[in-house]
């Protein structure tokens, strides 16, 4: 039987998660908790009833921005996100220029997707090993010589993937860092308010990069578009020297570091250990499912009749949806209100798509997938919850761990559906991939609301 390990954070969650429980449970039932403590100490001890709990810390947009190391963190993540679809754009146009091959166009595409799945959640354990802000700096001016090299003319294919291999598989500690490093510039709630604009900055760098980029590509050449590639991940790294506060490895007890391998392995230890942890990373993987209609979004507008409008409409409805959910979720709702809105919003995210088993006209289904994206805004609640849980010496492993299995999930969800949608056609496909994800949410649903009360008590305690 295994033993849930001590997981302490800023936040003040507890070192014991079965007190925290109890604590819980001791509010709902003060007459039960009366009865274990010993005489004497009962009536010493005051516990507010629910109507008389204090109120919430709750935070602005306004509060964030006004941090200067999130300023300089966030332009840093601007920088390598727009950094990384300028890239892709690029090396499509250059590969495909220089081969006229889609298969090796495809193939160096791909390339961009792969490297978080293999290396993501081990070298994310170097911002568990050693300063943050150093790792990112590294990283940055990793990718500086790299994508510099990548803009050299007439270098071979093979290198040219190479290359491209480690661009993106530096990413990956970057990432790490830079979100391990968020709870200590952002302390509470505004934690919470600083991953949704880093969200929202992912999603806003996905719909304008590759625009940019194209743009860029089409003025300056491929080779010269890689250029500024690299000079925006120089300022970035520029950025962070100066602008980010140092702090000291998060592993800083005994005399001999532990190896990378062992700092990862206790990682995923960490998370597979813990109940709350373990659901927290199941309710981020559902995305393996509600990504089937982006990924289905060209065959489904063809059975819509549509052209390529339809196609760009169809896959942005779930990330604007998205956007505006995380948007409002962080604006309105309360801290421990947003834990507890978790469940319903994953059944939100997977519901609507079983509609598309009626094969609806285009405005449904764009509503229809609109909604799903706003249910998906859940994933705001469960990441913030999921790092201000774990313990800062293994922060940035685990969220290496859990980043690494979004992106595997996301492709084998977009496979499968893809191949249902060869068999049975895509409207189908999206809906089963729908009733499917439904199924598994609400199990995941049920199980929150039993484990939800711990992580709502613990600030309190």
């Amino acid at each position: 039987m295994t033993t849930e390990p001590r997981t302490e954070s800023r936040n003040g969650l507890p070192s014991e998660p079965d007190q925290a429980w109890r604590r819980a449970e001791a509010e709902e039932d003060p007459a039960a908790q009366a009865e274990e403590d010993p005489p004497g100490q009962a009536s010493q001890a005051v516990r507010p009833g629910r109507h008389r709990r204090p109120p919430e810390e709750r935070s602005s947009y306004r509060e964030v921005f006004a941090i200067g190391e999130f300023r300089a963190i966030w332009s840093a993540q601007v920088l390598s996100c727009a950094g990384d679809q300028f890239a892709q754009v690029a090396i499509a146009i250059l590969v495909y220029g220089r081969t006229h091959s889609p298969f090796l166009t495809a193939l160096a595409y791909a390339l961009t997707y792969l490297p978080p799945i293999a290396g993501g959640p081990l070298l994310s354990g170097l911002a568990d090993l050693f300063p943050r802000r150093r790792v990112m700096i590294a990283c940055d001016l990793l990718r500086v010589g790299t994508v510099g090299l990548m803009a050299i003319p007439g270098l071979p294919f093979p290198a040219l993937c190479a290359l491209l291999f480690c661009t993106v598989l530096t990413s990956a500690p970057f990432s790490s860092a830079r979100t391990a490093m968020l709870p200590d510039i952002l302390p509470g709630d505004r934690f919470v308010l600083g991953s949704a604009v880093g969200n929202i900055t992912y999603q806003a760098s996905q719909i304008l990069g590759f625009v940019t980029g194209a743009a860029l590509v089409g003025v300056l050449r491929p080779g010269k578009t890689l250029g500024v590639d690299a000079v925006s991940f120089g300022i970035s790294a520029l950025i962070v020297f100066f602008w980010v506060k140092g702090r000291p490895s998060p592993r800083r007890e005994g005399t001999t570091r532990p190896s990378l391998w062992s700092v990862s392995a206790g990682g995923v230890r960490t998370v597979f250990g813990n109940r709350i942890l373990l659901t927290l990373l199941l309710f981020g993987w559902l995305a393996g499912f509600y990504i089937v209609p982006e990924g289905l979004a060209a065959p489904y507008a063809r059975s819509l009749h549509g052209g390529p409008l339809t196609v760009g409409l169809l896959m942005a409805a779930m990330p604007v949806g998205m956007v505006a959910g995380a948007f409002l979720i962080s604006l309105v709702a309360a801290p421990s209100a947003r834990i507890k809105m978790m469940g319903w919003l994953a059944v939100l995210s997977c519901a609507p798509l079983i509609g598309s088993a009626w094969s609806p006209p285009p405005w449904t289904v764009l509503l229809l997938w609109l909604v799903a994206g706003m249910g998906g805004a859940y994933q705001l609640a469960a990441a913030a919850a999921f790092v201000q849980a774990l313990s800062p010496s293994t922060r940035a492993s685990a969220f290496g761990l859990a980043q690494s299995g979004l992106y595997a999930v996301q492709g084998l969800g977009i496979l499968a559906g893809g191949a249902l949608a060869q068999a049975i056609g895509a409207p189908l496909a999206v809906a089963l991939a729908g009733l499917v994800g439904l199924t598994a949410a609400t199990r995941l649903a049920m199980s929150w609301t039993r484990l939800r009360r711990q992580l709502i008590a613990a600030p309190r305690g």
